[in-house]
C-alpha cells in the first residue's frame, strides 16, 4: 500500500478541489440553505424531492429528527412516533437555529451533492493517513500532516454546520474557504514530501521570497473575493436576479480586490520572467500565470458583461488552483530545507 500512497493523496487532492467546485456552484445557485439542518437534510440521509414530502401526514410513522414545514417554520420530531389525524405539537419542537423554512428541490439537491462530495473526499484522506504511519521513521511530517488533515476535515465539517446554523454568515463562509486552502496545502506538502524523484531545479532565495509574497497576495484576493461575493448575494436577496444591477454600487472591498489584481499579475509575471531568464526549472509557474490571465478575464466578464453563466464559480476555483500551484512551486524551491529536516 505504501507505493500507492502518493496516488491516494493525489486522489484526495482532486476530490477536495471537486468539493471546492461544488461549493462554488452552491453559492452561484444560492443553494447554501437548500438543506436547513446538518448533517442530515430535513432530517433525512437522502433528502426529499418535492415540497409535499415536508407536509404533515396523518397516520404516518415519523422518525426522531425528521423535519416538516408548518406555518412557514420548521418543526423537528422529538421522538419516533406515529401521527394521528391532526398534528400534535407535543411531538414536535421548533427549529430555532435559524428562521429559514423554504424548500426548493434544486437548491436542496445541489447542497446535498456538495455535502456528499465532502464526505467522499474524506475516504482517501483516512486511507493515506493510515498508510502514513509507515513513513514515520523516514519523514515524521508526512504522518503528522496526514493526521492534521483528518482533523482539518473534521473541523471543516463542523464549520459547514456553523455556516448553515448561522444562515450563511459571511465571516463563517470566509473561514470555511480559508480552511479548505489549508487542507489543500497539507495534502500538497504530503504529496511532495513522499516523492522519490526530483527535477533539476535551482534553489533561488529571491525567487522564493517573491513567491511567498505572491502566495500571500492570492490568499488576500480570495478573502476579498468572498466579501465581494457576499455583496452580490445581498444584492440578489434585495433586487433578485437582475444581474446588470448587482454591481451598480460596489463596496470598497470590490475596488481593493480589483486593484490588487494588477499587483498579483505583475508579481507572478516577475516570477515567470526570473524563472525563464535564470533557467530555474520551475515550469509550473507558467501555469500560475495562465490561471491569473483567466482570473482577469472572468473578473472582467462578471463586471462588464453581467455575470455570464459559470463565471462566478470558475473565478473562485481558478483562484484556489492558483494558490495550489504557487504553494507547490514554493515547496520545490525549498526542497533542500524540507529534506534536511527529514533526515534529522
Amino acid at each position: 500500500m505504501k507505493k500507492h500512497f502518493r496516488t491516494i493523496a493525489k486522489t484526495a487532492l482532486v476530490l477536495i478541489y471537486l468539493v471546492i467546485i461544488a461549493g462554488a456552484v452552491v453559492r452561484m445557485t444560492g443553494s447554501g440553505m437548500g438543506c436547513p439542518d446538518w448533517p442530515k437534510c430535513f432530517g433525512y440521509y437522502i433528502p426529499p424531492t418535492q415540497a409535499s414530502d415536508l407536509d404533515f401526514k396523518a397516520n404516518h410513522d415519523y422518525k426522531k429528527g425528521i423535519v416538516i414545514i408548518k406555518n412557514e417554520g420548521l418543526l423537528v420530531a422529538e421522538t419516533a412516533f406515529k401521527s394521528s389525524q391532526k398534528i400534535d405539537l407535543n411531538n414536535w419542537k421548533p427549529y430555532t437555529k435559524h428562521d429559514y423554512a423554504t424548500f426548493n428541490a434544486v437548491h436542496t439537491w445541489v447542497e446535498y451533492i456538495n455535502r456528499l462530495a465532502g464526505a467522499l473526499s474524506g475516504i482517501p484522506i483516512l486511507i493515506f493517513t493510515i498508510i502514513s504511519f509507515w513513513f514515520w521513521r523516514k519523514n515524521k511530517w508526512i504522518t503528522i500532516l496526514s493526521i492534521l488533515t483528518v482533523f482539518g476535515m473534521a473541523f471543516q465539517a463542523w464549520l459547514g454546520k456553523t455556516v448553515v446554523d448561522s444562515n450563511l454568515a459571511p465571516h463563517k463562509i470566509t473561514i470555511h474557504m480559508v480552511m479548505a486552502l489549508v487542507i489543500v496545502a497539507f495534502i500538497l506538502y504530503i504529496i511532495f514530501a513522499a516523492k522519490t524523484r526530483f527535477k533539476n531545479q535551482i534553489i533561488d532565495s529571491k525567487f522564493k521570497n517573491i513567491l511567498l509574497f505572491a502566495i500571500l497576495l492570492s490568499l488576500i484576493q480570495i478573502i476579498l473575493g468572498t466579501q465581494v461575493r457576499h455583496h452580490v448575494d445581498e444584492q440578489v436577496k434585495s433586487i433578485g436576479y437582475i444581474k446588470e444591477l448587482w454591481m451598480q454600487n460596489p463596496t470598497l472591498q470590490f475596488y481593493v480586490h480589483r486593484s490588487f489584481s494588477f499587483v498579483v499579475f505583475f508579481t507572478n509575471a516577475w516570477l515567470y520572467i526570473r524563472n525563464r531568464s535564470l533557467a530555474l526549472g520551475y515550469n509550473k509557474i507558467t501555469l500560475a500565470l495562465i490561471c491569473i490571465i483567466f482570473e482577469v478575464i472572468s473578473g472582467i466578464a462578471m463586471y462588464y458583461f453581467d455575470f455570464p453563466f459559470l463565471s462566478q464559480p470558475l473565478h473562485l476555483v481558478i483562484a484556489t488552483v492558483l494558490f495550489g500551484i504557487q504553494f507547490y512551486v514554493y515547496l520545490e524551491n525549498r526542497r533542500k530545507s524540507i529534506f534536511i529536516s527529514k533526515e534529522r
